[in-house]
């Protein structure tokens, strides 16, 4: 943990494996079939550790003490907050794939700017040692079609440019396309400032004897985010998790789809995120317009990326479901990765008077 607060902001690691393409257990269940052992060799590299698991005949989710992990057959997503040295993980996670006999086929690495920069370990501290670190971990062929951006670039002289979006990509093929049935869409988003009385809903109560899935439960009601999945759907499975004095994550699946909130209330350092993967877009900006309903936060920064081209064309869908909550657009920018397809990266301020009456 940082000294002058939490980092809420994520890293985010996407690594996906070729299958077998003959019959047997790994080609069914791939990653799935990893021990649990070698799961807590890959989350002891990244200084984290599950506290709550669930899963369907899709996936596996995981709420760690530092926000999540998803694992599909042929997929990982790892997630993780504060000052978790999420690089880290990758050999690990590369030996423990190796001993299934799955090749790596693509790397996306992501994250946002971070509040507390001067607290986190190496490579995280720089893009440029996280992007090095990274090809020296992946095999030599991810790096053919390889690319690293800074969203917008350093150059842009918008109001948002302060805000940016890091993303790696690595990938053995040009084609992005995406035959291991997991969702193609996949929209993250990051909230900062956010409605006092909100945050409040993630504090626990002195005292509170129940467990942390059950006060999680009892937040994810009263915050009204459960309406950012719906619950209602016999097909969904999802987890709440309450942390001590404060803070939450819940993981959702539905079928291959999978979304995921995590929230850090304490002042000074307020901090939201909302995630997503989906084969539905329509459904995906539902989704993060009820997140933004939700939090109510004074900055947003909404990144989508898809394995077309389609995700340059979200970005006018994005700005039509969020300006009409009171949020103006600061900046756009659009990048294509090969292998990985384009990812797009916005940001969002409410009005000065908002911000000051909220904060």
């Amino acid at each position: 943990m940082a000294s002058c607060g939490f980092e809420g902001f994520e890293k985010r690691l996407e690594l996906v494996f070729e299958l077998p393409a003959s019959g047997g257990e790994v080609a069914r269940h791939g990653l799935r079939l990893l021990p649990a052992e070698a799961l807590r060799e890959v989350l002891d590299a990244a200084q984290c550790a599950v506290v709550s698991a669930a899963g369907n005949a899709a996936a596996d989710a995981y709420v760690l003490s530092e926000s999540s992990m998803f694992v599909y057959p042929g997929r990982v997503v790892l997630k993780t907050c504060g000052t978790t040295p999420l690089l880290r993980a990758v050999p690990v996670l590369l030996r423990a794939a190796a001993a299934l006999r799955l090749r790596l086929r693509s790397c996306r690495y992501s994250r946002g700017e971070y509040l507390f920069p001067e607290a986190q370990p190496f490579p995280h501290a720089h893009f440029a040692d996280e992007v090095a670190y990274l090809d020296a971990a992946l095999p030599r062929e991810l790096l053919r079609f390889r690319r690293s951006a800074v969203m917008p670039s350093s150059s842009s002289s918008s109001p948002g440019a302060s805000h940016r979006w890091h993303v790696y990509s690595a990938s053995s093929s040009a084609s992005s396309s995406d035959a291991d049935g997991a969702a193609r869409l996949t929209a993250e988003v990051c909230m900062t400032e956010l409605d006092r009385g909100m945050a409040a809903r993630f504090y626990q109560r002195p005292g509170d004897g129940r467990t942390s899935h059950a006060i999680g439960d009892e937040m994810t009601a009263a915050s009204g985010i459960g309406g950012v999945v719906d619950e209602n759907d016999p097909r969904s499975l999802v987890c709440a998790y309450a942390f001590a004095p404060c803070g939450y994550s819940m993981n959702a699946l539905d079928g291959a789809r999978y979304a995921t909130v995590h929230v850090t209330p304490e002042d000074g350092h307020c901090y939201a995120s909302f995630e997503c993967a989906t084969d539905d877009a329509a459904a995906a900006l539902a989704a993060i317009r009820r997140a933004v309903t939700a939090f109510r936060p004074g900055t947003v920064s909404v990144s989508i990326s898809h394995t077309s081209s389609a995700a340059s064309s979200l970005c006018t869908p994005v700005a039509e479901a969020l300006e009409p909550l009171g949020l103006a657009c600061h900046c756009r920018a659009a990048e294509v990765f090969p292998g990985a397809g384009t990812v797009t990266y916005q940001t969002f301020t409410a009005p000065a008077t908002k911000h000051e009456h909220d904060n």
